[in-house]
């Protein structure tokens, strides 16, 4: 898939999660075969570009390209100075919120709050797509609830906006995160326009995403929640849709190491007190479904060090490995 003047290597992409696709978790998936990775959402309120939670979400020194700034807002004139801010910080390429249903984000019209107002959708895309000489995404979803489900005429205004690449999540605003999502209305999408279409939702498995591009004709599939504590999940599908055939898993030693590389990680960019902090629900995610992991969780949310961390990981693996050789 091409975006702009960036081959993206394969048809994975991982996709912006608050507090979740930090640098570190954006180099993981990258490095376990994701083709792009986006940013956590920073905002277009100037205002906050100095403090340090908003520079860690738009630092991606050391990233392999392209590297994608996800912004989001509801004043076209701030968006775009939003964009020109990221470009001159180096960003290559500039992600739209369009897509997010939480609360906060929408009571300030911002994030799929923006999918009733077609016309100021219009307006923040133009602005932002004048404002920088970088590719300009956008991420939306399928409307605002199931009875106006918009996204074919908030598609074909970004297309004439000059978007260059549109993610659509299979879910409405209204839907947030529960029940199914739908492709149906992808597969509309993608027949309108001729820009590169990457559908996101629920996701998790290598025989989902084939199924989801042979469905919808996507370009792209974005992996969200089912990436945490499994980022292998990108060279699982990318080995699936490549060779047909399904990868084994990792192993024990594997994971744990993949853990504590990712752990390490976490503690340089954030420093020990934050690191700790935002470690713990990694730890949680990636210790889901082993023996005993719902009591280890328990004891590990509660140490304040990142040696106590270490220490509970490579005991809590080591017995889980031992357990393993025995039965085998």
């Amino acid at each position: 898939m091409q975006i702009g003047p960036y081959q993206i290597s394969n048809r994975l992409i991982l996709a912006p999660m608050a507090g979740v696709t930090d640098r570190p978790f954006r180099q993981l998936c990258k490095r376990l075969g994701a083709g792009m990775a986006v940013s956590e959402m920073v905002t277009s309120n100037s205002l906050l570009w100095g403090s340090e939670k908003t520079k860690r979400r738009a630092n991606h020194d050391g990233e392999t390209d392209p590297r994608s700034v996800q912004i989001a807002g509801s004043d076209p004139a701030m968006m775009a100075e939003a964009a020109k801010h990221n470009a001159d910080n180096g960003a290559q390429i500039i992600d739209i919120n369009m897509g997010c249903p939480a609360k906060k984000i929408c009571n300030v019209m911002a994030g799929s709050a923006l999918l009733q107002n077609e016309k100021l959708v219009g307006e923040i895309l133009e602005a932002v797509v004048a404002a920088v000489d970088i590719p300009v995404t956008l991420k939306i979803r399928t409307g605002w609830d199931r009875d106006n489900r918009n996204a074919p005429t908030i598609a074909r205004i970004a297309e004439d906006a000059g978007i260059q690449s549109l993610a659509i999540h299979g879910r409405t605003r209204a839907d947030a995160y529960k029940g199914d999502a739908e492709y149906d209305t992808i597969a509309d999408v993608k027949s309108r326009i001729a820009i590169p279409v990457v559908a996101n939702g629920d996701i998790s498995t290598p025989e989902k995403a084939r199924f989801v591009l042979n469905y919808t004709g996507a370009d792209a599939v974005m992996i969200g929640r089912a990436a945490q504590g499994r980022p292998w999940i990108f060279r699982e599908i990318d080995h699936f849709l490549t060779t047909g055939e399904t990868l084994a898993e990792p192993s024990l030693v594997e994971i744990r190491d993949i853990l504590l590389e990712h752990l390490a990680n976490l503690y340089e960019f954030y420093g020990e007190f934050t690191g700790v902090r935002v470690a713990r629900k990694h730890i949680a995610w990636y210790s889901k479904g082993q023996a005993h992991g719902a009591e280890f969780r328990r004891a590990v949310t509660r140490v304040e060090s990142s040696a106590e961390q270490l220490d509970m990981i490579h005991d809590f693996f080591l017995k889980l490995i031992q357990k393993q050789e025995i039965a085998a």
